[in-house]
């Protein structure tokens, strides 16, 4: 019972919610309630503050959440070496990524992946902005640029540039910048990555590092949708080497002012707390850590 409930209670820090958990689990809200109380006097501590509107993790629920991932994980593992044989891998593994990599080298990765392992199951999250991996219940993360998180668990994927590109149409309608400060005289469509905007844009290292504040007609949290406009000639963007190679290569967008690039970014593979990871998920870490090398290694030609 007390694993039963430990599961439940995984559920309802995925979900938000006892209600939604409820749903999840075939279970009503007043049973969910029930359980989780009973897990919660099991460990005499708050799991979750709860009022009205809001349910978020205590610090003794987050401790919970990063160690009942890992063991519930080992006795899938285990279970599924007994009944299935120890080189087969199943179970469910959370992963989230920015929108446009996601939609190109991790949905590569992830279709390869479920051909080769068909009892794994994947559920991939897109998002452009910060996201809580303990918090949220993923299994691992991909992400742009230093992550500041001390607690989580990181592996470098390589590192990658951000270009500032434009369409051939907005060119010849608007002219290119010749310096960085030029920017201030065109439209720039801006990301958003969660509740930071990037519109303050970096050139240059060392002492001639600089940085411009760019504004435009268009704001949005998706970086797929930025690229859409670029590409119909709104206006001129800043992304990754990895989003728009394709686009360079065919001639859709144009880089500008590569001579004031700014030093490549890291792309970081990151995991919760903790020095366990189950089989399968190590395993699709090591899947896309090899199609990032390759992708770093053919320089991002796609």
């Amino acid at each position: 019972m007390l694993i039963d409930n430990i599961r439940l209670f995984l559920t309802i820090a995925e979900k938000g919610s006892l209600v939604a958990a409820g749903r999840e689990a075939g279970l009503s809200a007043t049973t969910v309630s029930e359980r989780l109380a009973a897990l919660e006097a099991h460990y005499g501590a708050v799991l979750f503050n709860r009022t009205t509107r809001s349910l978020s993790l205590t610090d003794e629920g987050r401790i919970l959440l990063g160690g009942a991932k890992v063991v519930l994980s080992e006795i899938e593992d285990l279970d599924t070496r007994i009944r299935h044989g120890a080189e087969t891998l199943s179970g469910p593994i959370r992963i989230s990524a920015p929108v446009d990599l996601g939609r190109s080298v991790v949905s590569d990765v992830i279709s390869g992946f479920t051909k080769d392992h068909p009892a794994i199951s994947i559920e991939l999250s897109l998002s452009d902005g910060y996201i809580d991996i303990v918090g949220q219940g993923y299994d691992l993360a991909l992400r742009f640029g230093t992550v500041t998180d001390s607690t989580l668990r990181i592996r470098n994927l390589g590192h990658y540039r951000r270009v500032v590109c434009a369409s051939p149409r907005y060119i010849e309608a608007m002219g290119a910048p010749q310096q960085p400060a030029d920017l201030t005289q065109h439209n720039c469509l801006v990301m958003r990555f969660g509740t930071t905007l990037d519109n303050v844009w970096r050139f240059g290292h060392g002492k001639k590092t600089q940085t411009v504040t760019v504004r435009g007609n268009k704001t949005v949290n998706d970086g797929s949708l930025v690229r859409q406009w670029a590409l119909a000639g709104e206006g001129i963007i800043l992304k990754s080497e990895l989003d728009v190679a394709p686009d360079l290569a065919s001639g859709k967008l144009v880089a500008l002012l590569e001579e004031h690039a700014a030093p490549p970014n890291p792309l970081q593979m990151m995991f919760p707390p903790g020095w366990s990871r189950p089989r399968r998920v190590r395993a699709l870490a090591e899947a896309l850590s090899a199609a990032m090398a390759e992708k770093e290694k053919s320089g991002t030609d796609a």
